[in-house]
């Protein structure tokens, strides 16, 4: 019989030390001014993945758009049958790949360089050795922590690094745009969110 409680708190405590392990690198602050950057010369983050790693990259591109920072997902596969005319010569890329081996990913680096050289790449990896990491202007490494799937292969202690990644990079790029409560409101007009962020901060309920 499984003691689930038990489990719960080894998954719990695993995922948590896997969080607490993530590297702390001036990369960080690198892939902050290259989407402030970008953002300011009328580009957007275009940001993808495949799988568990493209949901989690799409996770990160509406946050973006709900704090002042246009962004897209682009599917690695549909970018080349045409969605890959999304980019503009200002974007900046956010990558995500725990392999750095994925082929769609690697191959998604070329096309958008060869459409436009001068774009710049921010990969979240857990392999900084790899391919991926070595093509990217930015990497920032998740620290490599094993999944807590049973058969170490299902996507769960990465993505969960790769959410507070991602969390990281949003709320560093509010602070360095200095977006606000009313900006915010602007964009996010329905729901609880919607109201409490119109609401004046000592009234919140």
């Amino acid at each position: 019989m499984i003691d689930v409680k038990q489990k719960m708190r080894e998954i719990l405590a695993a995922e948590s030390r896997a969080v607490a392990n993530i590297p702390v690198t001036d990369g960080y602050e690198t892939a902050v001014e290259l989407i402030v950057r970008a953002h300011n010369s009328g580009g957007k983050l275009v940001t993808s993945g495949m799988g568990k790693c493209g949901q989690i990259a799409e996770n990160i591109a509406t946050t973006f758009c709900s704090t002042g920072i246009p962004a897209v997902f682009l599917h690695p596969s549909e970018a080349q049958h045409g969605d890959l005319g999304i980019l503009q010569p200002n974007d900046v890329m956010l990558l995500l790949s725990n392999s750095g081996k994925t082929n769609e990913i690697v191959a998604l680096v070329t096309l958008a360089q060869n459409l436009y050289p001068q774009l710049k790449m921010i990969v979240i990896t857990g392999n900084k050795d790899s391919e991926l990491a070595k093509l990217a202007d930015v990497c920032l490494h998740t620290g490599g922590a094993p999944e807590v799937c049973p058969l170490g292969l299902t996507p769960t202690t990465s993505t969960t690094m790769m959410t507070v990644m991602g969390d990281v990079l949003v709320v560093n790029t509010m602070l360095a745009t200095g977006f606000t409560r009313e900006e915010y409101a602007k964009r996010h007009h329905g729901g609880y969110l919607g109201v409490k962020s119109r609401q004046p901060v000592n009234e919140e309920k």
